[in-house]
């Protein structure tokens, strides 16, 4: 469309002037974007979390996708039932799950921000996967009063 008059011109010129800003911003907006979220795919992936249960007789880590890479058993656990035994494990590996999930929200908060679109599409999608353990199932110690390391008969 041809212009006409020199207000049309400068009009026009503004415009363009403005739009090749907006879309410079905007690139650049993206690029930082894009190299904050390759940095905390780089920071997750490195990742782990690790807990204990039954007194620390059962250890678990896991890795950044929450596979369980690593369990300890403590000799001790000798003679205690097996159901008691796999519950510990999945007590210690839920709580290393939740540890994890504490370790992204931080890199999180640190790369990209929690307020963000990617922030909150990350942590929802660890907390889905990772809900929060449920409350310690002996926060006093054992009903008894004795020590994890020693109940053989729970």
């Amino acid at each position: 469309m041809p212009v006409s008059t020199a207000r049309e011109a400068a009009v026009f010129g503004r415009d363009l002037d403005d739009a090749e800003r907006w879309v410079a911003d905007w690139s650049a907006s993206i690029s930082e974007r894009a190299e904050r979220a390759q940095r905390l795919a780089a920071r997750v992936a490195g990742l782990a979390g690790s807990a204990e249960s039954a007194g620390g007789l059962v250890e678990a880590r896991v890795d950044s996708g929450g596979v369980l890479v690593a369990l300890h058993l403590d000799d001790r656990l000798t003679g205690w039932p097996a159901a008691r035994i796999e519950r510990e494990i999945m007590i210690a590996l839920r709580r290393a799950q939740a540890t994890l999930t504490g370790r992204v929200a931080e890199a999180v908060a640190e790369t990209v921000g929690a307020d963000t679109e990617t922030g909150r599409a990350v942590l929802d999608g660890y907390d889905r996967r990772f809900p929060a353990p449920p409350p310690d199932d002996h926060p006093g110690g054992w009903p008894d009063g004795g020590t994890p390391g020693l109940r053989r008969d729970r």
